[in-house]
C-alpha cells in the first residue's frame, strides 16, 4: 500500500465528502472507492499511486481561484490514473472509459470529468485558453515537477522503476525528450497564477538537473 492506513482513512473520507452532496448510494460509493484503491495499489506502480492522488487532492484547492467549483476536478483526480500501464499510450482514454462506467453506475454525469482526465496526456501542451478547471487539473498533475529536491528525485526514481522493462540507454533517450519538451514550453510550464508564482522556477531547476544527470 502506497499510503498508511491513517491516510487511507482520510482519503476515503474525502471521497465520500465529495460525493455525499450528490445523493449517491453510500454502499455503491464505498464499493467504487475500494476498487479505486485496488487499482492504484497494483504492484507495477511506483509513482502513479494513491500518494500521487492524495498530493493532487491537496494541491487542487491551493491553486484554485476563489469561487471555483471543484467537484468535477476532484473526481477527475481520483480517476485520472486509475488505468496505468507504462507500456500503453491509451492510459488516459482507458481511465476515462473506466470513469464513465463507474460514474454511470452512481448516476452521475461524466463528460466533463472524462475531458479533464484526457487533458492529463501531457504529450500535448494545454491550450492556453483552456477553462480554469483544466488549468487546475493540469497544474495539480504536474506540481511534482516543482517539488522539493528530495521529493522530485524520488518521483524520478519511481518513474524509472515503473519503466524497468526499458533498457537504460533507451530510457535515457526517451526521458531526455520528455524533460526537454517541458523545458521548451513558453512562457511557462504551469497554467495557473499560483503555480507560476510558487512552482515554475523550481520545476525548471528540477527538470534541468535531471536532464543533466541523463547526459
Amino acid at each position: 500500500m502506497s499510503v498508511s492506513p491513517e491516510k487511507l482513512d482520510r482519503l476515503q473520507s474525502q471521497w465520500w465528502n465529495t460525493l455525499s452532496a450528490t445523493g449517491v448510494d453510500a454502499v455503491a460509493a464505498y464499493a467504487a472507492f475500494d476498487d479505486l484503491v485496488l487499482r492504484y495499489d497494483e504492484p507495477h506502480r511506483r509513482y502513479h499511486t494513491l500518494e500521487h492522488v492524495a498530493e493532487m487532492l491537496r494541491m487542487v484547492p491551493r491553486i484554485a481561484p476563489a469561487g471555483t467549483d471543484l467537484f468535477a476536478v476532484q473526481l477527475a483526480v481520483w480517476f485520472h490514473d486509475v488505468v496505468y500501464d507504462p507500456r500503453s499510450k491509451t492510459n488516459e482514454i482507458d481511465s476515462g472509459e473506466y470513469a464513465r462506467t463507474v460514474l454511470a453506475s452512481l448516476g452521475l454525469p461524466s463528460q466533463t470529468i472524462i475531458d479533464l482526465i484526457l487533458s492529463t496526456d501531457h504529450r500535448v501542451a494545454l491550450d492556453p485558453l483552456a477553462a480554469i478547471e483544466f488549468q487546475i487539473m493540469h497544474d495539480a498533475d504536474l506540481a511534482i515537477l516543482g517539488a522539493s529536491l528530495d521529493r522530485y528525485d524520488r518521483y524520478a526514481a519511481d518513474i524509472r522503476k515503473e519503466c524497468s522493462y526499458v533498457p537504460d540507454d533507451h530510457y535515457r533517450d526517451g526521458r531526455r525528450r520528455v524533460l526537454q519538451r517541458f523545458l521548451e514550453r513558453t512562457p511557462t510550464i504551469y497554467a495557473t497564477k499560483r503555480m507560476q508564482e510558487d512552482g515554475e522556477a523550481a520545476a525548471r531547476q528540477n527538470l534541468a538537473r535531471e536532464l543533466s544527470s541523463l547526459q
